[in-house]
């Protein structure tokens, strides 16, 4: 990031990729357990299915509560928008609280984007989680606001976060789907 201006219009995103010794089915069971996240990552603290939904389905909407010491806590509600059967699982991010500005129940007005893609490599799995922030207000968007000259570091800096989550997500994935074996 260092040289290039990181602005949160833009789209920021961050990624990383692991290998997991276990087949796509066995670890596409994890990645799609809506719960599971919330005991690898230090900010999900909890999920649950909306509307009656019980797993995943395209259109499918799920609430996450977080916590963040500089934010606080604040729920979610994610819209599942790509599912492709052991390969691919997307969410979008909603405000339906008006948290960070006006309720917003159209994944078209995400805080973020989540997905995870699973590729078959050397008789196991890839797996790459990924976010993309924006484009509605967030909590990274009101703290710009607040500090406008600083918006390449706040964005930095949740970036960073994110990423810390990411891996602890990935790891916890692979022992889990390892350990099985």
């Amino acid at each position: 990031m260092r040289g290039t201006h990181v602005r949160y219009a833009d789209g920021p995103s961050v990624h990383s990729d692991i290998h997991i010794d276990a087949p796509p089915s066995e670890v596409w069971a994890l990645v799609t357990d809506i719960h599971l996240p919330a005991r690898l990552s230090p900010e999900l603290q909890r999920v649950e299915w909306l509307d009656g939904a019980t797993g995943i389905t395209l259109g499918a909407r799920f609430a996450g509560y977080n916590r963040h010491p500089v934010v606080g806590e604040w729920r979610t509600v994610s819209h599942v928008v790509e599912l492709t059967d052991e390969r691919l699982f997307g969410w979008a991010v909603t405000d339906a609280d008006g948290r960070f500005g006006e309720p917003v129940t159209d994944p078209a007005g995400r805080l973020a984007t989540w997905r995870f893609e699973l590729t078959p490599e050397a008789g196991g799995t890839l797996v790459r989680q990924s976010a993309e922030l924006g484009p509605a207000r967030s909590g990274v968007s009101l703290a710009i606001e607040g500090k406008p000259e600083a918006e390449e570091a706040i964005v930095a800096a949740r970036l960073k976060d994110l990423r810390s989550g990411i891996e602890a997500t990935l790891k916890g994935v692979k022992d889990l789907a390892e350990g099985r074996r």
